[in-house]
């Protein structure tokens, strides 16, 4: 239990840091802080139970990206305010820095490894996100259509 709080302690002030560095409005940075806690802790819980990190990191940004989306609506905030920011937890810096630091010191099995898995957990990222995106336009067009028709 205290590792799963000190976890999300610490994906929240590094959410909200990082929503500093980019300028975000200041009223928006405590959501901030909170999307990118709840996309971490899904990860790490689900690396915690013996899971693909590439599936972690897909339902971490998914879930991200829906939390951004609700701030979005309630908050008449652009939604890139909340997706980027929430993502900063899952970016696996440490992954790539040590496969760049495995190619300077020759060790290039290793470092194609890390590469790989970096490149793996990048794309998951980033397919949470747009999947989470091409939902809610589904979402959002069948409301509209609905609406439509039964005004017709």
């Amino acid at each position: 239990m205290n590792e799963f709080l000190a976890q999300a302690i610490t994906s929240f002030v590094a959410t909200f840091g990082f929503g500093i560095i980019f300028h975000i409005p200041r009223k928006l940075l405590i959501q901030c802080g909170f999307a990118g806690t709840i996309g971490w802790m899904a990860y790490w819980t689900i690396v915690h139970f013996h899971q693909n990190e590439v599936i972690a990191a897909l339902s971490g940004s998914f879930l991200v990206a829906v939390i951004s989306q609700v701030f979005a609506r309630i908050y008449k905030s652009p939604v890139i305010i909340f997706s980027v920011a929430g993502i900063i937890p899952l970016v696996p810096g440490g992954a790539a820095y040590n496969a760049m630091r495995n190619f300077v010191e020759n060790n290039y099995y290793v470092a194609v490894s890390l590469a790989a898995k970096v490149c793996l957990i990048s794309g998951s990222i980033a397919m949470g996100l747009m999947l989470s995106e091409v939902i809610n336009q589904l979402i959002f067009r069948a409301s509209t259509r609905k609406k439509s028709l039964d005004k017709g």
